[in-house]
Formats: C-alpha cells, sequence, structure tokens
C-alpha cells in the first residue's frame, strides 16, 4: 500500500487546524506560516497549499487580515485568529484527543488505557454488555 496518498490525506484533515493553533500566539504571513510547518517532521506543506487555505479561513471567519509594511520588501497580509478561529480551535482540539485515543486503542489491538472497551474480543471490559 502506497503511503504517501494516506499520509496527504491525514496532512489535509488536520492542516487548518494546525494553522489556527500556528496563529494562537501573534499573527503571521503566509510564508511564515509555511516555514513553521516545515520546520516539523511530517508538516510539509507549500505556499501553494497554504494561501488557499488561508483565504478559505478568512471567509470562514476564522482568521481577519491586516496589511503591515515590510522592511525587506513589499506589504506582506498577516493574519490573526478571530473569537470563531480560537472557537473552532478549542473543539478541535477536545474531538483530536478523542479521535486519536480511539485510533489508537485500535492500532494497538483493542486495549484501551480506560479499559471501557476491548475492540479486538468484541466486548465490553467494563461490567456493561
Amino acid at each position: 500500500m502506497e503511503t504517501d496518498g494516506l499520509v496527504t490525506q491525514m496532512r489535509k484533515g488536520a492542516l487548518e487546524y494546525c494553522v489556527l493553533a500556528l496563529l494562537t500566539d501573534a499573527p503571521c504571513y503566509g510564508l511564515e506560516l509555511v516555514q513553521a510547518l516545515g520546520r516539523v517532521d511530517g508538516m510539509l506543506t507549500s505556499e501553494g497549499t497554504i494561501y488557499p487555505l488561508l483565504g478559505r479561513l478568512r471567509r470562514d471567519g476564522l482568521v481577519e487580515t491586516e496589511w503591515r509594511e515590510s522592511e525587506s520588501g513589499p506589504p506582506r497580509r498577516y493574519y490573526r485568529l478571530t473569537r470563531h478561529g480560537l472557537d473552532a480551535l478549542a473543539a478541535f482540539k477536545r474531538e483530536w484527543s478523542i479521535f486519536r485515543d480511539a485510533v489508537d486503542t485500535i492500532l494497538r489491538g483493542g486495549e484501551s488505557d480506560d479499559r471501557t472497551t476491548r475492540i479486538g474480543h468484541h466486548q465490553r471490559v467494563s461490567g456493561t454488555p
């Protein structure tokens, strides 16, 4: 099985929330986001991916923008989270933890850490059927 497509799909699903997370501390311009993502193993991306994503995030009201003068070239568009963006990121973080734990449980063979379900044996171990 080819894993390139699999990794691309996983990355695609989480990328917008990674961008939102990068914007929590301070506004950034697009190339800064590409560089920050590129420094994390497995999160390689390009300007051709980020700019359309940023446009969609802006249209959806998750980020807002402002133009700032640059000391080393033309003005840059900086992106910052809106209240709606912060709320969306918080919701993603909650759901991501649940989803990640569920996938990890299945990949470990159904042995969950909290002993609520043993997927591999199709039974509940908490005492209830």
